[in-house]
């Protein structure tokens, strides 16, 4: 057992890894709440607050441009946040980043509409979109890496789950707020000022989440990059340098989860609506229930992956989601709330097996002492792929009136994403089982380190 293995089991002052884990799962889910209201509200009612100048068609386009916005911002969230993880340390890193993101969307809730401040509204309303990108950018990789680097060795797909879990978990906490402001008011009442609330209670909530942050302990595996002088100056351009194949691959592999999760819980609100004709209420429900099936799902899946390894579990949820994504419009369009829930449960069904692995496949791919940076960089990629899913959605069915090219473009996504994974494992089977602390490669280190570095086949 190496001596960072040993730290991390026998530390009496650090937090305990349940602790952290929980920690992590309560922070991003907040974070995933706050991202979520927005790709709710842009379905809802962006499009009539904030461009009423356009048709009702390109107002949807230019909500679901400034959701995409925020992705867009995740890459520089996730390098900005992950250079001062990997230098300064990651329990830091991640209270600011929480703070970014309850301070926009609390502004969200207050922000005039077009009506009050004219082009200004949705200038505003970008900037705030591109805050909640940033931070978002550094919650995910810090998180993940709180939780995993905490773990016990045999369990961290578990452990790195809890934050996974915090996506889905968000999005019913989005969704149930939609929801019951919808229901106690009335259309013109949501139109006008309720469609604020959900925005301004999150400014209540990232008070709870930071009190909980606040109480945890740094993450073993810096301690130990910093105990054995590992700290790289530029941690970013190391993990490029040195890991570019492992990057290419991993960000292709995380994508197809992200595009088939938004077209689910963001487009599908917006098209069922106004193709299908079925109710918001309903589409709000259907979607919150299938979020509840996602979230439950992942414990299973991650601890069937420390059971019978990453590779296996993983590549089987590579498939299942294929599948669903080449049936999900087929079913939908039946048009009916029968057909509606079974396409929901279909996707929220596939989903969480790939799913539930991304942070622990992530966080093993580079030495810890380049980790946070190289993960920010993996989702920033993967979400200017899969965070533009709704936008390229609309605009596909804008310009040729059916799904079936929507339903063509998640399954490239999700094939391209399979064959990734095949790539990812082949080049670096150690990431198959996992690892403890690994030290920065000698070349970026200021002391040679005690154990070599993974290696790309």
């Amino acid at each position: 057992m190496s001596q960072s293995a040993g730290r991390q089991r026998q530390s009496p002052q650090g937090s305990k890894p349940t602790s952290v884990a929980a920690a992590s799962f309560i922070g991003t889910t907040l974070e995933w709440y706050d991202f979520y209201l927005y790709g709710t509200a842009a379905a809802l009612v962006f499009n009539k607050q904030f461009f009423t100048s356009l048709s009702p068609v390109a107002g949807t386009l230019a909500a679901f441009a400034t959701f995409a916005v925020g992705f867009l911002a995740r890459p520089l969230g996730g390098i900005l946040f992950g250079h001062f993880g990997d230098r300064v340390g990651r329990k830091n890193t991640l209270v600011i980043s929480l703070l970014t993101m309850g301070l926009a969307s609390t502004l969200i809730g207050v922000l005039p509409t077009y009506a009050v401040i004219g082009l200004w509204a949705p200038v505003l309303l970008v900037v705030l979109r591109m805050l909640q990108g940033i931070g978002l950018g550094g919650e995910t990789s810090g998180a993940v890496l709180m939780s995993v680097e905490h773990a016990p060795g045999e369990r961290r797909n578990l452990f790195g789950g809890f934050p996974q879990m915090g996506v889905p978990a968000g999005l019913v906490l989005a969704n149930l707020a939609y929801f019951l402001s919808t229901w106690l008011s009335t259309a013109e009442q949501f139109s006008a000022w309720v469609w604020r609330v959900p925005f301004l209670m999150s400014g209540l909530l990232i008070v709870v989440g930071l009190v909980i942050r606040l109480r945890i302990t740094e993450s073993p595996s810096f301690k130990a990059v910093r105990e054995n002088s590992e700290i790289i100056r530029m941690p970013a351009w190391a993990a490029l340098k040195q890991f570019w194949p492992r990057i290419i691959a991993t960000a292709l592999l995380v994508t197809a989860a992200s595009s088939c999760s938004y077209v689910f819980t963001v487009f599908s609100l917006s098209y069922g609506r106004t193709e299908l004709g079925l109710d918001q209420e309903t589409l709000l429900l259907g979607i919150t229930a299938g979020s509840v099936v996602w979230l439950a799902s992942i414990p299973f899946w991650s601890r069937a992956a420390d059971k019978h390894g990453r590779r296996s579990v993983f590549l089987f949820g590579s498939v299942a989601l294929l599948v669903a994504a080449a049936a999900y419009f087929p079913i939908l369009n039946f048009g009916t709330t029968t057909a509606a829930m079974i396409a929901f449960l279909v996707m929220a069904l596939a989903t969480p097996i790939s799913h539930a692995l991304q942070g622990s496949i992530m966080a093993d791919v580079f030495p810890a002492a380049m980790r946070y940076s190289g993960m920010g960089i993996i989702l920033g990629l993967g979400a200017l792929l899969g965070g533009t899913a709704p936008l390229i959605a609309t605009a596909l069915f804008a310009a040729y009136g059916t799904t079936m090219l929507i339903t063509w473009y998640l399954s490239a996504i999700c094939a391209l994403a399979l064959i990734a994974a095949f790539a990812l494992f082949r080049m670096a089977p150690d990431i198959d089982r996992g690892r403890q602390h690994t030290p920065v490669p000698a070349a970026e280190s200021s002391r040679v380190p005690h154990e070599s570095a993974p290696s790309i086949n």
